[in-house]
């Protein structure tokens, strides 16, 4: 059963930093893009960064440029996004999900995670 984890969500205060772990069960992500997505309340579901199953960055939304990075851990089927200088903007439920296609309009995908809160305090 191809399954999806993310953990590391939490409360932080506005500047500081969190680390999100998508962890993959199932299939290994070399097979797969990888692709970190966030739904705040009201809003619909955007994409943040995607990286490919060549560990290429193929997608980082303006929002996070500067900001947010993302990489691939293939020993531990483990891919990291890495937040920093958070702003309350970025208060979130997060999703990592694993899809065939690593570029916008987003689509193939194979398989979601059930998301972790990120919530930034002011």
């Amino acid at each position: 059963e191809v399954q999806l984890v993310e953990s590391g969500g939490g409360l932080v205060q506005a500047g500081g930093s969190l680390r999100l772990s998508c962890a993959a069960s199932g299939f290994t992500s070399v097979n797969y893009a990888i692709g970190w997505f966030r739904q705040a309340p009201g809003k619909e579901r955007e994409g943040v960064l995607c990286i490919s199953s060549t560990n290429i960055v193929t997608y980082i939304a303006d929002s996070v440029k500067g900001r947010f990075t993302v990489s691939s851990d293939g020993a531990k089927n483990t891919v990291y996004l890495q937040m920093s200088s958070l702003k309350p903007e970025d208060t979130a439920v997060y999703y990592c999900a694993a899809l065939t296609s690593p570029y916008p309009p987003w689509s193939g995908f194979v398989s979601w995670g059930r998301g972790t809160q990120v919530t930034v305090s002011s």
